[in-house]
């Protein structure tokens, strides 16, 4: 990380100052950084914990409000790429103090990155090389208990308030923390299996640590199942319009139109069942898509065992960055090293993506939950693995980090917003199928069946906790409202998912309202700044020169990504 100076004057210096100050407070910021290999603390979950980061938060503003005061009475003009980073930190800040001061973390339990994952998220991004390295995973393991005793305070503080989590979520936790402790299959714990690698002078170590950890989560799942879970008792799934919003802004970076995107969804969603039926029909003439999907999980081409099809994944990456490197992207140095990975068990259904350290000697890495299965039908996976990989997640985080020289680490790392990233990653899929990577039927089906996941996503996620109607010509339940059962049951007929995968996103929408609407607003952005340039530059417009400029900007709120892509 850049130096700061003691009192910055720059919206950029006061955002690493903010950076910096953060990961002091929160060593799985400095671990995602990849500073201060020997720490091995846990980060601090309790009420205290939280308001500490919020008063921080608080401080930033008010040395941004001074900055800008100074450099208005001084007739400074910022650049804009300093401009940039003032918006974005003014814009963060303010959307994660209004989170904190509506009481959002004391109900902030869901089936995936909520708090509670941070204490064995940790873990899979700590340097294993060296005895040192092994010596602080002890360490911090046996630090977990503290961690989730500091979290058990803001939940119960949660629970005096009347700030519960739905009863659905708590369920959901439960059963993740079963497979962290090995209690589902009866095998080891996830941390005896992650210290099984370390070396035989720190074995014993390791081990004691690795069980005080398991018995920690085993009793705090125990905690849940008998203290919290009652207490969440008749909360109900949806959050409702205030909180909705609230937490969409965070999310997206602007607060959206749930009325305009939630009949945009529908708009999308016919329009891509029409595609699908098409090309389904290229498949299998006469049969249905869904008909289609099951002939492809049985017949078509799959790929069996876990190993193969992580080393399958990695060849698809691989080639992917061959054939874009010179081409539509300059891929070069540390952006071509990304690693394929199978996520740890009690992992959300979801495949993700985790960025390199600041240094790259973490590189990028996809990560693919199994959820039990051995055999993989490729159909539906390989624009998934565009869309986390090359060129996708890995690329635009690689090339962010990358570009230090002119970027804040703010606009790197803390102040990543969600719909921007998620936007760039359909975009991605997006792009392969325009550029021709996607030109066999079934993939193209598996392109166009994660399309419909992401469309429905904004139809359920919005029409879930606002309670919204069905329309009458959706030829799903008409005039119904929405449940958890009923989006369920749509998803069950309109994307290829397995019953656990369906389970796993239901859930995921509503411990993260708002979240799952930026995929598509996001790529709807990219989509419509690309058009705009192309439109203002003509013959001059070139993609691949639009590429690197878009993916130096850093991370930008959806109030302002579109208007910044169009002037590229």
């Amino acid at each position: 990380m850049r130096s700061v100076s003691e009192k910055p004057s720059t919206p950029r210096r006061i955002a690493d100052d903010h950076v910096a100050q953060v990961a002091a407070l929160d060593p799985m910021t400095s671990t995602r950084l990849g500073l201060h290999p020997e720490d091995d603390r846990q980060p601090d979950l309790s009420p205290a914990g939280w308001e500490a980061l919020a008063e921080l938060a608080r401080r930033t503003l008010s040395v941004l409000d001074a900055a800008e005061r100074d450099a208005e009475k001084s007739g400074v003009v910022f650049e804009d790429t300093e401009r940039n980073c003032a918006r974005l930190l003014r814009e963060r800040l303010t959307a994660e103090l209004a989170l904190h001061e509506a009481g959002d973390r004391f109900r902030e339990l869901s089936n995936g990155n909520s708090p509670l994952h941070r204490v064995r998220g940790i873990f899979t991004l700590m340097p294993t090389d060296t005895d040192e390295d092994w010596a602080a995973v002890a360490g911090r393991l046996r630090n977990l208990p503290g961690a989730l005793d500091g979290f058990r305070a803001t939940l119960t503080e949660g629970i005096t308030r009347g700030l519960l989590c739905a009863p659905r979520q708590v369920r959901a936790v439960i059963g993740q923390l079963a497979a962290w402790t090995g209690q589902d299959t009866g095998g080891a714990s996830w941390f005896a299996a992650f210290v099984a690698a370390g070396p035989d002078r720190l074995r014993r170590e390791l081990d004691a640590a690795a069980f005080r950890a398991t018995t920690a989560v085993a009793g705090f799942r125990d905690w849940l199942r008998h203290t919290y879970l009652p207490a969440a008792d008749g909360t109900p799934d949806a959050v409702g319009r205030e909180r909705y919003l609230r937490s969409a802004r965070w999310y997206n970076g602007i607060a959206p139109d749930p009325a305009e995107t939630y009949a945009w969804g529908w708009e999308e969603f016919h329009r891509t069942v029409a595609e699908m039926r098409a090309e389904a029909d290229r498949i299998l003439p006469g049969a249905s898509v869904r008909e289609t999907m099951d002939h492809l999980n049985r017949q078509g081409h799959a790929v069996t065992g876990e190993e193969n099809i992580r080393a399958w994944l990695q060849q698809i990456t691989d080639e992917a960055i061959d054939a874009l490197d010179g081409t539509h992207f300059d891929i070069s140095g540390p952006l071509r090293r990304v690693e394929t990975r199978i996520a740890p068990a009690g992992s959300p259904g979801a495949p993700y993506y985790n960025g390199p350290s600041l240094d790259f000697r973490r590189p990028g890495r996809t990560y693919l939950p199994t959820l039990g299965r051995q055999t993989f039908p490729t159909w539906e996976i390989v624009s998934t693995w565009y869309h986390e990989g090359v060129p996708g997640h890995h690329l635009q985080t690689a090339r962010w980090t990358a570009a230090a020289d002119i970027l804040s680490t703010y606009q790197i790392t803390l102040g990543a917003v969600s719909a921007n990233k998620e936007g760039w990653a359909l975009y991605a899929e997006r792009l392969m199928d325009e550029l021709g990577f996607l030109t066999d039927p079934a993939r193209r089906l598996g392109y166009l069946d994660k399309q419909m996941l992401r469309t429905i996503r904004v139809i359920v996620d919005i029409g879930m906790h606002l309670e919204l109607a069905i329309p009458a010509g959706s030829g799903f339940h008409p005039c119904e409202r929405w449940t958890p059962d009923l989006a369920t049951a749509f998803m069950a007929a309109h994307h290829g998912s397995d019953t656990a995968r369906r389970l796993s996103e239901i859930d995921r929408y509503l411990g993260r309202p708002g979240q799952a609407i930026g995929y598509k607003l996001g790529e709807r952005a990219w989509l419509e700044g690309r058009a705009a340039s192309r439109r203002r530059l003509g013959a001059g417009f070139d993609l691949r020169t639009w590429h690197m400029n878009a993916l130096t900007q850093g991370s930008l709120g959806l109030a302002d990504l579109a208007d910044n892509l169009s002037s590229l």
